[in-house]
């Protein structure tokens, strides 16, 4: 069985990063301005604010990773922790990777003191709702933008 570590990403790790970054793009079938990945980057690698960033590795290669906020809530004490992008390379896809990213994001909130942790998905994202399915509970919420 391969070991998975799941760890913050470090400066390191940007051309890998970059190229997992580009499949999950082109998973949802979007184009991101090279400018927009720059500043998700500074972000990421500066640990000064959000999003923050896990990364899963094995055999010394990254296999995956998970950017996330806290939200302020109007109706919980605590921030809400939201899970915007879960990534994970497909040929690796179904070892639990995916689910000990969750539980990295889910450790950080609890840390956090979040009231929550929520992310989205596309509703034809069946391979993925099936360990979210396992991991969290799917709420009524409907997703409407200008």
């Amino acid at each position: 069985m391969t070991t998975t570590v799941i760890r913050r990403i470090k400066e390191a790790d940007k051309a890998e990063w970059q190229m997992l970054w580009c499949g999950y793009n082109a998973f949802y079938e979007r184009e991101v301005e090279d400018r927009t990945t720059d500043r998700v980057w500074d972000a990421l690698k500066g640990k000064t604010g959000e999003p923050f960033c896990f990364v899963a590795e094995q055999g010394g290669k990254l296999v995956g990773f998970t950017h996330y906020f806290y939200l302020r809530s109007t109706s919980d004490w605590g921030p809400r922790c939201y899970m915007q992008d879960l990534f994970v390379d497909p040929s690796v896809r179904g070892g639990g990777v995916g689910q000990s990213l969750i539980e990295a994001v889910y450790a950080d909130a609890d840390e956090n003191d979040a009231a929550q942790t929520f992310w989205l998905t596309t509703t034809t994202n069946k391979a993925a709702r099936k360990l979210y399915d396992r991991v969290a509970s799917m709420t009524p919420f409907v997703k409407y933008r200008r």
